[in-house]
């Protein structure tokens, strides 16, 4: 099974629009990728969602929402000495995945991406990741 931490923006295009981050939410609820989260990505999570679901007030995001923090593993990272991402809210990314020793994260943010290899840490975007670790 693949451990994975998807970043805000992938997880809300899989949740409100089609392509490989819909795809990559298709993997996870079918047991192919265990997610990982902390709390502070939980809580970007809701905030987004909430924000969207305002804008989609035809899409329920709270039972996936529900599921995620049911059906994920759940870190506690330190906060990093030093920021690391061009965008101090993307650290919390970062500092999950050195917590939980997680070598992957799907994002299709700039500041993120160009941080790819930091401590081992490889940042693809989701249809890089559909092409290179799913057979879908």
């Amino acid at each position: 099974m693949i451990k994975l931490i998807l970043d805000t923006n992938v997880l809300m295009s899989g949740i409100f629009w089609s392509g490989p981050p819909a795809k990559l939410l298709d993997a996870w609820q079918r047991g192919n990728i265990k997610l990982i989260i902390s709390p502070e990505i939980l809580d970007e999570y809701v905030r987004v969602a909430d924000l969207l679901s305002m804008k989609y007030p035809g899409v329920d995001v709270t039972p996936i929402i529900d599921l995620i923090t049911v059906h994920s593993i759940l870190f506690m990272p330190e906060k990093l000495p030093e920021p690391v991402s061009q965008d101090p809210d993307d650290d919390k990314f970062i500092a999950t995945a050195i917590a939980a020793n997680c070598k992957l994260i799907v994002s299709g943010d700039k500041d993120l991406l160009n941080v790819n290899g930091f401590n081992g840490i490889n940042i693809i975007k989701p249809g890089s990741f559909i092409s290179n670790y799913l057979a879908i």
